[in-house]
C-alpha cells in the first residue's frame, strides 16, 4: 500500500511544487505508533524550508490536494505535521487473501528481472582441502541471493568457481608421490590429501614443489591424472555439503579452464597499452583511480589471480551473455575486485559496470578472533554439521521422547539448516558476526529452529480442523489479527529491497517479525471454537503458514510440518 499512497502524495506535492520520486516519498512515510493514528503516516517537516511555511500548513494543503479519499482507505487525517492515512482493512484484507491463496509459493514474486538473466558465483573452495568454514558465508548468502534475484523475476546461474590451480598442487602431487597411502586414501580421501599437504608445506620442499607444478602446467601425463583425481574427489565430498544445506550448482568452473586464455588477456592489455613494466614485472597502473597497481604478471613470468580473474569474467560473458554478474566473496578481496572491473572497463566491456562484489564479513569465535584459526585449526564444516545436528536431536528429543531415529534424523537435520542458515543471514552481509552453534540451535528467541516452530504450530492449527471453513466473512477485525494482515502485506516490498540492497538479512528479519507477530495472534485470538471468527481465522493461518514458507525458502530453508 506504501506504493499507493506514494502515487497519490506524488500528485499532491507536484501542485505545491515540489518533485519527488514515488520511491523518495515511500522513504519519507512512516508507520505510526499506534493504530489510532493510522496505518501509514506522512510527515512534512522537511518542506518547510523550501516552501517557506509550517509543517502544520503544509500538511494542510496536501491533504487539500488530495480531495476525496480515494478506494482502498477508510480515511485520510490531518494531525499536526503529519497527513495519516486509515486503510480499509476489510478491503485490503479480503484482495491480500485471495492473492496469497491464489498465488501460494509464487506469493511475493514479481517480473522486475523478466528476459535477464544473472551468473551468480558463491562458495569456491579450494579442492584437495576439506570444506572449511571460511567458506560457509559466500556459499548461504550467494545462495540465498540467487533465489532471491530469481524471485524478482530473473534467470539465475549459480557457479562454484573452483580454486583448482597454482603452486599448492605442486606441493600436493609432490606430498602424494612422497608420502600417500592408498587405503588411507580410499578411507578419507580429501582428510589425506589435506594432512598430506600440511606436511609438504615446508621451505625445505618448495623447490620440489614449483617443479612438479612446473610439469604439470607442461602437460605431464601422470601430474595430470593425480590433478584430476583430486579435483574429481573433491567436488563429490563438497556435493555432500551442499546436498546436506539443499544448495545446487549449474556449473563447476575453476581457474585452470582459463589458463590457456590468460594470454590472451595479456596480449589485449598491451594491445589497449594498459601495461607497464615494473621490476621487469607488468602491472596495470590505476593509481588516477585510486586503486593502486594491478599486478598482472611476476618477474618469473607467472600470472596470478587478476590474470585469471580478467580471463575468466571475459570468458563468461561470450559464453552466458548475462545481464549482470555477482560475485559472492569476502571482503578482503574488495581491492582485488574492483581492480578487475575497473581494468574490464579500461579494455572497453560495457558490460564490467553490472560486475558487482557482494562481500560479507567474517565468523568470529568467542573471543572475538577469526573463528576459522581458533586454536590454530582449521575449523570443518563436516564437524560444524555433525555437531548441530547433535544439538538440534536433543532439543527435540526433550520435546518428543518416543520419536522413532529415522524421523529423528530427518527432522534434526532440517533444525540444523535452519540453525546455520538464519543464523548468518539475519545478521548484514557485510557485519562480522560471531559463530555460535548452541545459541543458533535454540528453540526460542530469534533463531532458525523458532520460524521452523511458528510454522509447525500453524500446520498443527490447521490440522486439528475437521470440517471446512465456511464463507469467509471479514468483520469486527481486532488489533492482533491487523497486525498479523499487515506484516502479511509487507512481504512484497521486502522481497523486493532484498534484491535492490542484495541484502537477504531484510528478508531473515521479515520472517522473524512475522512469526512473532503470529505468536502474539495465536495467543490472543483462538482460532478453533471461535464461532463466526473461525472461518476467517482458519484462512488468515494458512496465509501466515503460506508467506513464512516463500520467505524462508528465499534464505535457503526448508520447512518442517511438525517439530
Amino acid at each position: 500500500m506504501k506504493q499507493v499512497i506514494a502515487s497519490i502524495l506524488k500528485e499532491a506535492l507536484k501542485k505545491e511544487k515540489i518533485k519527488l520520486s514515488e520511491e523518495e516519498i515511500i522513504n519519507i512515510i512512516e508507520i505510526p505508533p499506534s493504530y489510532e493514528m493510522g496505518d501509514f503516516a506522512f510527515p512534512c517537516f522537511s518542506f518547510s524550508k523550501q516552501l517557506k511555511m509550517l509543517p502544520t500548513e503544509i500538511a494542510f494543503n496536501l491533504r487539500k490536494n488530495i480531495g476525496n479519499v480515494p478506494k482502498g482507505f477508510e480515511d485520510i487525517q490531518l494531525k499536526g505535521p503529519y497527513i495519516n492515512f486509515f486503510l480499509d482493512r476489510k478491503d485490503l484484507t479480503k484482495i491480500l487473501i485471495n492473492e496469497i491463496l491464489k498465488q501460494k509459493d509464487n506469493f511475493g514474486k514479481n517480473n522486475s528481472g523478466k528476459g535477464k538473466k544473472i551468473l551468480v558465483e558463491f562458495s569456491s573452495p579450494n579442492i584437495a582441502k576439506p570444506f572449511g568454514i571460511g567458506h560457509l558465508r559466500s556459499t548461504i548468502i550467494g545462495n540465498s541471493i540467487s533465489k532471491i534475484s530469481e524471485f524478482n523475476g530473473y534467470k539465475t546461474i549459480n557457479v562454484n568457481y573452483l580454486g583448482d590451480w597454482g603452486t599448492q598442487f605442486g606441493k600436493l602431487i609432490f606430498a602424494f608421490k612422497k608420502w600417500g597411502d592408498e587405503k588411507k586414501f580410499k578411507k578419507n580421501p580429501v582428510q589425506h590429501l589435506y594432512e598430506l599437504y600440511v606436511k609438504a608445506n615446508k621451505k625445505i620442499y618448495e623447490d620440489k614443489a614449483r617443479s612438479e607444478f612446473l610439469r604439470l602446467e607442461n602437460g605431464d601425463k601422470e601430474n595430470f591424472a593425480l590433478w584430476k583425481k583430486f579435483k574429481e574427489i573433491s567436488i563429490i565430498e563438497f556435493e555432500k555439503i551442499y546436498s546436506q544445506l539443499g544448495i545446487k550448482f549449474d556449473v563447476y568452473l575453476g581457474e585452470s579452464k582459463y589458463e590457456e586464455k590468460m594470454k590472451d588477456v595479456i596480449k589485449l592489455l598491451k594491445d589497449k597499452k594498459l601495461l607497464e613494466e615494473s621490476e621487469n614485472a607488468l602491472v596495470v597502473n590505476l593509481e588516477k583511480y585510486n586503486l593502486g597497481v594491478a599486478l598482472i604478471q611476476k618477474s618469473d613470468g607467472a600470472t596470478l589471480y587478476a590474470t585469471r580473474d580478467l580471463a575468466s569474467a571475459i570468458s563468461r560473458f561470450e559464453e552466458y551473455k548475462f545481464d549482470k554478474m555477482f560475485y559472492e566473496v569476502g571482503q578482503e578481496q574488495i581491492l582485488h575486485l574492483k581492480q578487475v572491473f575497473k581494468i574490464l572497463e579500461l579494455l572497453g566491456y560495457e558490460w564490467a559496470k553490472e560486475c558487482v562484489h557482494i562481500y560479507h564479513g567474517l565468523y568470529l569465535d568467542s573471543d572475538g578472533k577469526k573463528f576459522a584459526t581458533r586454536k590454530g585449526k582449521t575449523i570443518f564444516m563436516e564437524d560444524i554439521l555433525k555437531e548441530t545436528i547433535s544439538l538440534a536431536s536433543k532439543e527435540i528429543k526433550k520435546r518428543e521422547p518416543k520419536i522413532s531415529e529415522k524421523r529423528l534424523k530427518q527432522r534434526a537435520s532440517k533444525v540444523a539448516n535452519a540453525a546455520i542458515i538464519y543464523g548468518d543471514l539475519k545478521n548484514n552481509r557485510t557485519n562480522n558476526i560471531p559463530f555460535d552453534i548452541k545459541r543458533f540451535v535454540s528453540f526460542e528467541g530469534d533463531t532458525g529452529p523458532y520460524l521452523l516452530y511458528s510454522y509447525a504450530r500453524a500446520n498443527s492449527i490447521l490440522n486439528k480442523i475437521k470440517t471446512k471453513p465456511k464463507k469467509l466473512i471479514i468483520d469486527n477485525l481486532e488489533e492482533k489479527e491487523i497486525s498479523l494482515i499487515k506484516k502479511l502485506s509487507d512481504f512484497q516490498k521486502v522481497v523486493e529491497d532484498s534484491y535492490k540492497t542484495l541484502n537477504p538479512s531484510l528478508i531473515a528479519n521479515y520472517s522473524y517479525q512475522l512469526s512473532q507477530i503470529f505468536n502474539e495472534f495465536y495467543h490472543a485470538c483462538p482460532v478453533i471454537g471461535s464461532r463466526e471468527k473461525e472461518s476467517f481465522r482458519i484462512v488468515l493461518v494458512e496465509c501466515f503458514k503460506q508467506v513464512l514458507k516463500n520467505a524462508l525458502n528465499l534464505l535457503g530453508i526448508e520447512t518442517l510440518e511438525k517439530m
